[in-house]
C-alpha cells in the first residue's frame, strides 16, 4: 500500500500547495486567519507525505511518476531518487516550521497565505521536476512568489528589494532558458536522463556518437550555469540578496534564507551530475575550472563583505553568499579528474546544513527585533544580560557558521576540504579554511559586543528593549534549529549514507 501511495506522492507534492494556494483567496472573508490555517494543514499533510515518500526511496528504489500516462521523453516525469527526496522533506517541513513564526510576528493575511503556498509549490517542482523545460516553470513561479513575499513588508527599500530581484531573476531564468534551448536543438528532448543519454550518443536522438565536445553543448551548459548561479546568489550575480533577505519581513527572510537559494543550488547539482555527467567535464575540463574560480571567489568575496557590514540582516545575507561559493566550489572539485565523493557530500549536507543554520540565525535575528528593536551589531551590545536566551542560540548557530564541532557546519566544510585534497585541489582546501577564519572574524565581533559589553558602557539608544513582540512560535523555531544544527553535527556518517547512492550513481554509474 505504501508503494502504491509513493507512485502519487510526487505529483501530489507539487500540486498539492499550488491548489490550495486559491483557497485563501477564496475562503478569506470568512474568517480572516483561515488563510494560515490552510497553510498549516497544506504544509503539514506535504510532510507526512514526503517522509513517507523517503522511507519508500530509501527502502525500495527511486519513485518516477509520469503525469498523464505520458511516459518519458514525450511525457514530463516527476522524479523521487536518493537525493531529490531529501530536499522535498526539508522544503515540506521547513514550511511547517515557518508558518508558526508567522502566526504572531506576521506577515499575515489571504494574499500572503497563497503567495506562500505557490513558493513552496514552486520549490517542491524544482526538487522532484525530471524535466528541463519544467524546472524553468518551476523556477519562475517561485521567482514571481518570492517577488511578492519580499514586496509584503509595503516600504519603498522593500519595493525596490523586490524590483531588483525581479529584474537580475528575470535574466538569470532568460539565460538558463537559453542553455535548455541550446540543450534541445543538440539532443531533441527536454527530459533529464534522456538528454544526458543523447549527449552519450543515445537516447531519444540516438546519434551513436557523444556531443560533449560540440559547441551548442558547451554553450548550453555555459547558459544553464549561469542562469542557476544567478538564482544562487553567486559573485558576482549576488546583489540581488543581501537587498532581498534585509528588506524582506521577518518571517519571509526566513523562508528565503533556508530554501530559496538551497533549492537553486540543488538544481544546479542535479542538471551538472544528472544531465552533463562527470563525462562531460572530462572533455571540456575548463568548465570545471569555471566552477571552482567562481565559487572560491565568490566564498571569498562574500565572506569579506559580511565582516564589513553592520547591519544583521546583510552580514548574515552576505554570509550566504560565502557559503554557497563553497557549495559550487565543491560541485566543481566533484567533476573534476579524480572522482570526489566527498566533496559532492559535502555539496549536498552542506546545503541541508546552510538552510537549517541560516533560517534558524535570521528566526533569531527576528525575534532579537521583534523583542529589543535591535537590528544591527552596536545595537546587539549586552544583549546577554537582556535576551540571554535568544543570545545563546546566535550564539551557538554562529559557531555552527564558522564550522565549530559539533554541528552540521563542521560535517560540510570538513567533507568539502576532504574532497578538495582527495582531488588534489589545494586552492580549494586553502579557500575553506580562509573563507571560515573569516567567518570567525564577523561571528567574533557579534558575540564581543553581546557578551563582553556590560549595559552601563553601552550606548542608551541600544539598551532600551523595543517591546515584547515574541511569540511561543517564534521562540520554538530558533529553539528547533539550534537543536537541530548540533545534533546534525553528530551524524556525519549517517547523513553521508543516505546521499551516497545519488553520488555512487552520477559519479561511478
Amino acid at each position: 500500500m505504501i508503494d502504491s501511495f509513493a507512485e502519487l506522492a510526487p505529483a501530489i507534492l507539487v500540486g498539492l500547495p499550488i491548489l490550495a494556494a486559491a483557497f485563501p483567496l477564496l475562503l478569506g472573508r470568512l474568517w480572516t486567519r483561515i488563510g494560515w490555517w490552510i497553510s498549516l494543514v497544506t504544509t503539514l499533510a506535504m510532510t507526512g507525505i514526503a517522509a513517507v515518500l523517503a522511507y519508500s526511496v530509501h527502502v525500495n528504489d527511486a519513485v518516477h511518476h509520469h503525469l498523464g500516462g505520458f511516459a518519458p521523453p514525450i511525457g514530463i516525469e516527476l522524479v523521487a531518487d536518493a537525493l531529490s527526496v531529501w530536499f522535498a522533506f526539508l522544503i515540506a517541513a521547513t514550511a511547517t516550521v515557518v508558518l508558526a513564526y508567522t502566526y504572531q510576528g506576521g506577515p499575515r493575511g489571504r494574499a500572503f497565505s497563497s503567495v506562500y503556498l505557490l513558493l513552496i509549490g514552486g520549490l517542491m517542482g524544482i526538487a522532484l521536476t525530471g524535466d528541463l523545460f519544467n524546472l524553468f516553470v518551476f523556477l519562475e513561479i517561485t521567482g514571481i512568489a518570492a517577488y511578492s513575499l519580499i514586496a509584503a513588508r509595503q516600504h519603498r527599500d522593500a519595493a525596490y528589494a523586490a524590483l531588483k530581484y525581479l529584474i537580475i531573476g528575470t535574466v538569470g531564468a532568460t539565460l538558463y532558458l537559453i542553455g535548455v534551448a541550446y540543450l534541445f536543438m543538440a539532443t531533441g528532448s527536454l527530459n533529464m536522463v534522456d538528454v544526458s543519454a543523447s549527449l552519450a550518443g543515445g537516447g531519444s536522438a540516438d546519434i551513436g556518437v557523444p556531443l560533449y565536445d560540440e559547441m551548442l553543448v558547451r554553450a548550453a551548459f555555459a547558459f544553464i550555469f549561469a542562469g542557476l548561479a544567478t538564482k544562487v546568489a553567486l559573485f558576482p550575480v549576488h546583489s540581488w540578496q543581501p537587498d532581498a533577505y534585509s528588506e524582506a519581513p521577518d518571517a519571509v527572510t526566513v523562508i528565503l534564507s533556508a530554501l530559496v537559494s538551497t533549492v537553486a543550488a540543488y538544481a544546479l547539482i542535479r542538471v551538472t551530475f544528472t544531465v552533463f555527467t562527470p563525462a562531460f567535464f572530462e572533455v571540456t575540463p575548463a568548465a570545471t575550472t569555471a566552477i571552482v574560480t567562481l565559487g572560491v571567489v565568490s566564498a571569498l568575496v562574500g565572506s569579506i563583505l559580511a565582516v564589513l557590514q553592520s547591519r544583521i540582516k546583510r552580514m548574515i545575507a552576505y554570509s550566504s553568499v560565502a557559503q554557497f561559493g563553497l557549495v559550487v566550489a565543491a560541485i566543481g572539485v566533484a567533476t573534476g579528474p579524480i572522482p570526489a565523493e566527498f566533496a559532492l557530500a559535502g555539496a549536498i549536507i552542506h546545503l541541508i546544513g546552510h538552510a537549517i543554520m541560516k533560517g534558524g540565525i535570521f528566526a533569531a535575528a527576528g525575534a532579537i527585533a521583534a523583542s529589543t528593536g535591535a537590528r544591527t551589531v552596536q545595537e546587539y551590545a549586552a544583549l546577554a544580560r537582556r535576551r540571554p536566551g535568544l543570545a545563546a542560540c546566535v550564539a551557538v548557530l554562529g559557531f555552527a557558521l564558522v564550522g565549530v564541532p559539533p554541528s552540521i557546519g563542521f560535517i560540510g566544510k570538513w567533507y568539502i576540504a576532504l574532497g578538495a585534497v582527495e582531488s588534489e585541489m589545494w586552492l580549494v582546501a586553502v579557500v575553506v579554511f580562509i573563507s571560515t577564519l573569516l567567518t570567525l572574524g564577523y561571528v567574533a565581533r557579534l558575540l564581543e559586543r553581546m557578551y563582553f559589553i556590560l549595559p552601563e558602557d553601552a550606548p542608551s539608544a541600544v539598551v532600551t528593549d523595543g517591546g515584547d513582540g515574541v511569540s511561543i512560535g517564534m521562540l520554538l523555531v530558533v529553539v528547533l534549529a539550534v537543536a537541530l544544527t548540533v545534533v546534525l553535527g553528530f551524524l556525519g556518517g549517517p547523513l553521508f549514507e543516505l546521499v551516497d547512492p545519488y553520488i555512487q550513481e552520477v559519479l561511478h554509474g
